[in-house]
């Protein structure tokens, strides 16, 4: 949902905004200033120069790989997931969703790379942003309501056209319309339906109603994974 949010976060006079969040996204996702930088229609440059604004406020947030095996790379710190997540939560309040329902999936971590992990769930594999949880924890998957994208299945965008690699089929189970906002909830094979919070006018555009077929996707990098039996804080 895009609310025009206007939440920011101050360290020594540097303000860390929506643009920045969308920076650290976005080397999450493509492991690479440089490609993040272009997937976000931003030069190089700038994007290191703003980093390293950020960087001198906050402290370390990318960690830079120069050749190997693997030919290099950048990873998001646990420094930025946390900065991120702190970011969301201030977000959140912003627009008036600070209470925004969270599903949580039971699972256990099946990989790692760097600050992600793939968690397997009763839904089905899960790419999300984990902390100090090693391969093989159970964990526990949150996904905020308003982090969840619906399309109708038949106009779904294919996986290799959109950054959300969390992507699940599944049939509507119910919608609880309010005047501008639907909370919608989807059956995906999971003990507790995904919740997600889409626009009245969505509600129509995409037919959603009782059993209609749904395809739900949310990004990694809007998603946590925590031990089991533990809240993030």
């Amino acid at each position: 949902m895009d609310a025009g949010f206007d939440a920011h976060l101050r360290a020594d006079g540097v303000t860390f905004d929506a643009d920045d969040a969308a920076l650290l996204e976005a080397v999450a996702e493509a492991g690479s200033l440089n490609r993040a930088a272009g997937s976000l229609g931003r030069s190089y440059s700038r994007a290191h120069a703003r980093l390293t604004d950020l960087e001198a406020a906050f402290g370390p947030l990318v960690e830079r790989q120069r050749g190997g095996p693997s030919g290099g790379g950048s990873e998001l710190t646990d420094r930025a997931a946390d900065l991120l997540a702190r970011f969301e939560r201030l977000r959140a309040e912003f627009t008036g969703t600070a209470e925004a329902e969270e599903t949580v999936l039971a699972g256990r971590v099946v990989d790692r790379d760097g600050e992600l992990a793939t968690v397997e769930t009763p839904a089905g594999r899960v790419r999300a942003l984990a902390g100090a949880t090693d391969e093989g924890a159970a964990v526990q998957v949150t996904v905020r309501a308003d982090a969840v994208t619906l399309h109708a299945s038949a106009d779904a965008p294919p996986a290799s056209a959109t950054s959300a690699r969390n992507r699940f089929e599944g049939t509507v189970a119910a919608v609880d319309r309010g005047e501008s906002v639907a909370r919608v909830l989807v059956d995906v094979g999971a003990a507790n339906p995904l919740a997600a919070l889409v626009t009245a006018t969505s509600v129509e555009k995409l037919d959603l109603e009782g059993g209609a077929p749904v395809v739900a996707s949310f990004k990694a990098t809007a998603t946590r994974a925590t031990a089991a039996g533990r809240a993030e804080d």
